[in-house]
């Protein structure tokens, strides 16, 4: 259970930050959709330069994980076409159900019982891809 509670303490701290910053924000996701404020672009924009700076430095210094394992992070596929129809599906979804899947469990955690709804969805969604992936052009 020591184990875990790291993790769940992590989640607890990104659940915290994404609901005081108001990136769980139907609102605010709305703004974004309509290109009326920078808001959600900053956070995004924000988390993406940051994550590519963290990423690098585990490359360059060759960082270690907990149990002392290398990390390393495979490079990725250069084929734009999965990337497309995947962004294009992923953001259906976020601009039809207003929370993509990191904010589903926070707005769900804040009391919004029917994100349960979307969140089934999404299960559903990704149990069915895993049903049909070996099907699909990757």
């Amino acid at each position: 259970m020591m184990r875990m509670s790291r993790y769940i303490l992590v989640g607890m701290l990104f659940g915290l930050t994404m609901y005081k910053s108001e990136a769980v924000s139907w609102f605010r996701i709305f703004e974004m959709f309509h290109f009326q404020s920078f808001h959600m672009y900053g956070i995004i924009g924000s988390a993406v330069g940051l994550g590519i700076l963290i990423v690098q430095w585990i490359k360059r210094a060759r960082l270690r994980s907990l149990e002392g394992k290398e990390i390393i992070i495979p490079l990725k596929d250069k084929s734009w076409k999965r990337y497309i129809f995947g962004g294009f599906i992923f953001g259906l979804g976020w601009a039809l159900t207003g929370a993509c899947p990191g904010p589903m469990f926070v707005l769900l955690g804040s009391g919004y019982t029917v994100l349960v709804i979307y969140l089934l969805a999404a299960i559903t969604g990704t149990f069915v891809y895993g049903l049909l992936r070996n099907k699909l052009p990757h």
